[in-house]
């Protein structure tokens, strides 16, 4: 789903103020900049509100944010939902013990890591990272999640670029997005 359909006001004022760089970070790319997103107060603020009215409502017990641009939507969307933040990092990031999930990308392999103990079986998690493209991140995310014992109520994203697929990777689960690039 996506608020594009719902035709939403706002969602003009975000897809504008994303930025599109060709061949970044190698030739071929057409990297798709939020920061500059981040430099527009009310288009930063229609994003997180955009998101906010959609999980207000849904018992979300847990927002989990991918490392990095996951933690730029995601404590501000827990906050206003009432949530607890769960940061989903990048290797040897986080102190004490973690539960790690590896996954393969289009040029070598990841893996995400969560604490132990952060999530708790049967709280309701949402995945909020900025961009889906192959969807390979997301299902770590709800890997780890599920994993733990929490159910995934939806993933949530920015931008998707459908060219990539990455929404039929998702396992069936619910992904929101706001804008769509090509």
């Amino acid at each position: 789903m996506s608020a594009l359909r719902d035709e939403d006001p706002r969602i003009h004022g975000i897809k504008t103020k994303i930025r599109v760089v060709p061949d970044f970070p190698k030739p071929g790319i057409m990297f798709q900049d939020i920061t500059t997103l981040l430099l527009d107060p009310q288009a930063f603020r229609d994003t997180i509100d955009l998101f906010v009215e959609r999980y207000k409502d849904k018992n979300i017990s847990v927002v989990a944010g991918i490392e990095a641009r996951g933690f730029i939507f995601g404590p501000p969307i827990a906050l206003a939902i009432g949530a607890k933040f769960v940061p989903l990092r990048k290797p040897r990031k986080l102190p004490g013990k973690v539960i790690s999930e590896e996954y393969v990308l289009e040029y070598g392999r990841d893996c995400l890591e969560m604490h132990v103990g952060a999530v708790e079986p049967g709280e309701r998690a949402l995945v909020v990272d900025d961009l889906i493209a192959t969807g390979g991140t997301l299902c770590a995310a709800m890997n780890l999640l599920e994993c733990a014992g929490a159910e995934v109520v939806e993933c949530a994203c920015v931008i998707e670029l459908p060219d990539l697929k990455g929404r039929g990777r998702l396992k069936g689960k619910p992904l929101y997005i706001l804008v769509e690039s090509h």
